[in-house]
């Protein structure tokens, strides 16, 4: 039996950032559809609280973001990614302003208003556009009205994409589209188009202790992996340093752009510690400020550090940091008169699925822009506030390459099937327990520092996991907790095949029986394709 079809020129998978900036360039002239598995505006892009990197200040140039950018890479940056993401910035964050986004401004002493830049780790230069410590929410605000005006763009909320459609178009294996759950009818969907872009996010969720939302569970890597993409540097998983630590406070980002302006990261006792490990303290990069902060809690038995912003001008920090200074009022703590108490948790996704500078992946008729993606922007460790900016450059580029696909032949895709599935309600219970077991598994061998004794068995338990996953799903009917599940042990097994086959320290990857960088043997990409890694 065929499945119900709907046709478009273009697919795009997510609501974020980079997939209403592709469907924002494309949709001018053709038919674009773009699903999301919730509400259009939940996003990782909407929580991003820090800001744009971009070059837009009369004293800083290009080569000084690209240096940045490329030192805190670890030498694993693409250089050609780095140069088009630092070049074309400026013009997307201009696009966004277009479009009516609201950055924060200061006024001149002469009267003119621009631009409030600020700074943060491992930043030469105050290039930081943001809107106040929401800019994510911001940018997804601008897009979502953009796209209002547009008659061939449809947002449907609600769908989860179970799996890439693959088909033969003149003999080419190729993406063809997208098979989806409606998660309202219980429903299998079929969405052809003669590109797909995953704007998927990232998969913090793999983790028990992320700063990222609920719906960060690795979808999109998981599907393109599946259906026959490389996938590449998945042993990079960035810890943001400084996430709230509050017994009746979930994981909450305190941004970079709080040290930026000052903040001292001390131990419980007051002292400083982040000079002792890096020459620019506090404004170090983002993984050596984690693993600052991991020694400082096992050396001290303490389970989190502090981060102090005490010194500052307490109607400053409430007007530069309105979210955070009221998410902690919440939870009881005045950030103008205690210190923040935070720990490092799970926060971004350096590598993906391999693309080109155009945002193509090796598996024709994909395309893939965002967290999802493996740029080579980020290398080892990406620099702060590049990710915003790379999913607006990458997205519009995805956009512009895309464009120039054939459409598909009639009929292409009357063979694809409906999903795997039983015939029994999901069991909630038994997908929390598996769940969780996955999570405890990834905090406790696949952290900040590894060891490859911890990986092996890491993967050993992995593989169980994934055994008691694939019998939920052969027994219970379609269910999105399931369908994200079976894609979160994928994922896992992706960042741990990866970790074991780097055998040095770099970046974001710290493994203690290998822990010089190795720049001879190991400068270059993980790479993983049908089981193989490259």
């Amino acid at each position: 039996m065929m499945l119900p079809t709907t046709d478009a020129d273009f697919l795009v998978i997510g609501s974020g950032v980079a997939g209403l900036t592709y469907a924002l360039h494309v949709a001018k002239d053709y038919r674009v559809v773009v699903l999301t598995k919730k509400d259009r505006a939940e996003s990782n892009s909407n929580y991003a609280q820090g800001g744009i990197a971009g070059v837009v200040a009369p004293d800083d140039e290009f080569a000084l973001h690209e240096k940045d950018t490329l030192t805190a890479g670890a030498g694993l940056c693409h250089e050609d990614a780095v140069h088009v993401l630092v070049t074309e910035g400026p013009d997307r964050i201009r696009d966004l302003i277009a479009l009516g986004a609201r950055f924060s401004t200061v006024r001149t002493p002469d009267g003119r208003e621009v631009l409030e830049l600020g700074r943060e780790g491992g930043h030469s230069r105050n290039r930081i556009v943001h809107a106040v410590d929401r800019t994510g929410w911001e940018c997804e605000r601008t897009l979502l009205a953009a796209t209002r005006t547009l008659k061939n763009l449809r947002i449907l909320e609600h769908y989860f994409v179970v799996d890439l459609a693959i088909g033969d178009v003149a003999g080419v294996r190729r993406c063809i589209g997208a098979v989806a759950l409606d998660a309202r009818s219980g429903e299998f969907h079929l969405f052809r188009a003669r590109s797909v872009l995953l704007a998927t996010g990232g998969c913090g969720q793999v983790y028990r202790h992320t700063t990222n939302p609920a719906i960060a569970t690795g979808d999109g890597v998981a599907m393109a992996y599946r259906a026959g993409a490389s996938i590449a540097n998945m042993e990079f998983i960035q810890f943001h340093p400084t996430a709230l630590y509050h017994p009746r406070g979930r994981s909450f980002l305190i941004s970079e752009a709080v040290r930026g302006e000052g903040g001292i990261l001390r131990t419980r006792d007051g002292t400083p510690f982040m000079t002792g490990y890096h020459p620019l303290a506090d404004l170090a990069p983002r993984d050596i400020v984690a693993r600052a902060i991991h020694t400082e809690r096992l050396k001290r038995g303490e389970p989190c550090v502090f981060l102090d912003i005490t010194h500052l001008d307490a109607e400053f920090v409430k007007r530069r940091f309105p979210t955070i200074y009221q998410r902690c009022m919440e939870l009881g703590l005045d950030i103008t008169r205690e210190w923040i108490p935070v720990v490092p948790a799970a926060h971004y996704q350096c590598g993906g699925v391999r693309t080109d500078l155009w945002a193509a992946t090796d598996l024709p008729g994909l395309y893939a822009a965002g967290e999802v993606a493996c740029t080579g922007v980020h290398g080892a460790n990406r620099l702060a506030s590049n990710s915003l900016l790379e999913a607006m450059v990458f997205g519009y580029r995805a956009g512009q390459k895309a464009a120039q696909e054939d459409a598909l032949p009639p009929g292409t895709g009357h063979d694809v099937a409906v999903p795997p599935h039983g015939p029994h309600r999901c069991q909630m219970d038994a997908i929390e327990k598996t769940r969780s077991r996955l999570q405890s598994v990834m905090d406790e061998y696949v952290g900040i520092v590894r060891t490859t004794d911890g990986l092996n068995t890491a993967l050993a338990e992995i593989h169980e996991v994934r055994r008691d996953a694939e019998s939920l799903l052969a027994h219970s009917e379609p269910c999105v907790d399931l369908y994200e599940l079976r894609n979160m042990v994928e994922v896992a097994a992706l960042i741990v095949q990866c970790a074991l086959a780097r055998r040095e320290s770099r970046g974001l990857h710290y493994n203690t029986d290998y822990p010089a960088t190795d720049d001879v043997h190991w400068r270059h990409d993980t790479v993983v394709k049908a089981g193989i890694v490259q």
